[in-house]
């Protein structure tokens, strides 16, 4: 896990996309990603972790997991760009 610092606390809001108790949808519309079978899937934003994926990717958004109880009550993890709100539809 990352500890943040003063300067990454600073910047914690912009990067968390969604709140615990976000209703969102799953977009994952690539068909060859292992993930594809949850493209659709509705949920509700349950945790918020961090990593350190945004160090190697160079995208602080990317050090944030959301975990997610999907309306079949299983629960996965999944980066900001793999989720919208709720009520979007592409």
């Amino acid at each position: 896990m990352v500890t943040l610092t003063r300067v990454d606390a600073k910047l914690r809001g912009m990067v968390n996309r969604f709140s615990v108790g976000d209703r969102v949808r799953v977009d994952i519309p690539d068909t060859t990603d292992p993930d594809f079978e949850y493209h659709r899937e509705h949920g509700v934003v349950t945790a918020i972790k961090e990593d350190a994926a945004g160090y190697a990717t160079g995208d602080e958004r990317d050090s944030v997991l959301y975990r997610v109880e999907l309306e079949s009550g299983e629960e996965m993890d999944f980066r900001w760009r793999d989720l919208r709100p709720s009520d979007t539809e592409v």
